[in-house]
């Protein structure tokens, strides 16, 4: 004799049978896809990552600087810290000429603001003491600069000098891990995996492309999948409650 089916099961059953059916986990060639599609719907969005490398224009000691600003710290409030920082002082010279008092007037109230003033100076002073007051274009060398890590150093490297690099942050890890591209746990394993994945003709965009769908519609929580211009392609994978 067969099992009772139950109401709950019968409504699990049609609730599933509705249920849309994801795509695929991306490959390299659907994640161009969707680089290429990012590249032309980002222009419309107002991403706080886009106004903050307008107000860098590339340049590699305001990249340095702003990446800096960034760590924990709001994207919002970066891109409002950053560039009053910088209308005071634009070269490691001129950010020497302030107090760290100053600097943390300027920058406040991004996260951890006293030691990123503290972080900053040192950062210039090495870079005057060891680089001639240059930022350096090699990865190995700007890690060894206090308070730089491997987001930092990608993000200066690609961004500024643009030579081949990946930086992932929390929102190209996030949504690397979303599109089945990684299946990773930290931002540097997801550098790792994109390394592996990705042509390096997609390297120097993919950062500022997800930070900016990440800061404008691919949300921690609840992302906003019925805006995404990527959607029909996105495996959502992880995501339980999106809008």
């Amino acid at each position: 004799m067969a099992p009772e089916t139950t109401v709950s099961d019968e409504v699990r059953a049609r609730s599933h049978a509705r249920a849309p059916r994801r795509p695929p986990p991306l490959d390299a060639a659907a994640a161009g896809r969707a680089l290429r599609i990012l590249r032309r719907e980002s222009r419309n969005w107002n991403a706080p990552v886009l106004t903050l490398m307008a107000a860098e224009k590339h340049d590699p000691f305001l990249t340095l600087i702003g990446c800096i600003l960034s760590l924990r710290t709001k994207d919002e409030t970066t891109a409002v810290a950053a560039p009053r920082l910088f209308e005071r002082a634009r070269t490691p010279h001129a950010m020497l000429e302030l107090t760290a008092e100053e600097i943390e007037r300027l920058i406040f109230p991004v996260g951890f603001y006293r030691t990123k003033a503290r972080v900053i100076l040192g950062i210039c002073r090495d870079l005057l003491e060891r680089f001639g007051g240059r930022v350096p274009d090699d990865l190995d060398a700007l890690i060894t600069l206090k308070g730089v890590g491997r987001k930092t150093a990608n993000l200066v490297i690609t961004e500024s000098f643009r030579k081949p690099g990946i930086c992932v942050d929390t929102h190209v890890h996030r949504i690397s891990n979303r599109w089945g591209l990684a299946r990773t746990k930290t931002p540097d394993h997801t550098e790792q995996a994109l390394r592996a994945v990705l042509p390096r003709r997609h390297w120097l965009e993919i950062n500022p492309l997800l930070v900016a769908l990440g800061q404008t519609i691919c949300h921690p929580t609840s992302p906003r999948c019925t805006q995404c211009p990527v959607a029909q392609i996105c495996p959502r994978i992880g995501v339980t409650r999106s809008r």
